[in-house]
This record gives structure tokens, sequence and C-alpha cells, in this order.
């Protein structure tokens, strides 16, 4: 199992109502998308950040499903936009040795595969975690 969670931290500006729906599109992905096992999408407490949200998938399979999904790509271009910050952590218990590389491989082909993604992360004012683009 993989359990994705990404904790995000919002510009002081965000219009309340544009984060309200972008909240809503993230319980709709795991509501109707088959790969997540379970998922929670809430408030995060405990540091910088305002909301947060955790995906389990699986396996890598579900994992690069969800990742490709086109309501994922939507939920990128309406909320990362409302973000100051934000952190992509992923946690397993795969005994695959190379489940950690097999994730950044996800990311980077989605990043290849989506340019348009890359520069909505480059527009945050800090990202780190497993989905960190790299050159």
């Amino acid at each position: 199992m993989i359990y994705h969670q990404v904790r995000i931290a919002l510009k002081p500006d965000a219009p309340e109502d544009q984060v309200q729906h972008a909240l809503d599109l993230m319980r709709a992905l795991g509501d109707r998308l088959d790969a997540v096992e379970f998922f929670v999408v809430g408030r995060d407490f405990g540091g910088e950040f305002h909301y947060g949200a955790m995906y389990a998938l699986k396996d890598i399979d579900a994992y690069r499903t969800y990742m490709y999904d086109p309501l994922h790509r939507r939920i990128d271009a309406i909320g990362l936009p409302l973000a100051a910050g934000m952190i992509s952590q992923d946690l397993t218990d795969d005994p695959d040795p190379e489940i950690g590389d097999k994730i950044a491989q996800v990311h980077r082909d989605r990043f290849a595969d989506h340019p348009e993604l890359l520069g909505l992360v480059e527009g945050l004012g800090s990202y780190e975690g497993s989905g960190v683009p790299t050159d």
C-alpha cells in the first residue's frame, strides 16, 4: 500500500469559495476513483499548513492511475494557484526495494507529459517531497 499525502499552505488572499471548490474536487477524486482504497481530505494541524489530503493506493499501478486521472489535473489547475507552499510525501509498506524510484518515476513522467504542471509547481513559494520535479 502507498499512502500519498499532500499538505497545503494557502496564500493569504486565496478566496475561500475557490479553496472549498478545490477541496470538494479532491474529495470527489477519492470517491470516484477505484484506484483509491480510502482517503481523507481536511484541515491540517500542527504546522504551517492549512489543509491536507491522504489517498491510500494499493500499488504503483494504482498510484499511477491516481496521478494521471484527468480530475487530478483539474485539481492541480484550480488548487495550485491558491497555494503558497506544498509538501507531497509517500509512506509505503511495499517490500519492493525500488518502490521509491518507481514513485519518483511516476512524478517525472507526469511532469514530462504535462509541462504546464511544472509551471504551476514553479509558481509555488515552496514545494518539496516525493513529487519534486528534477532536471
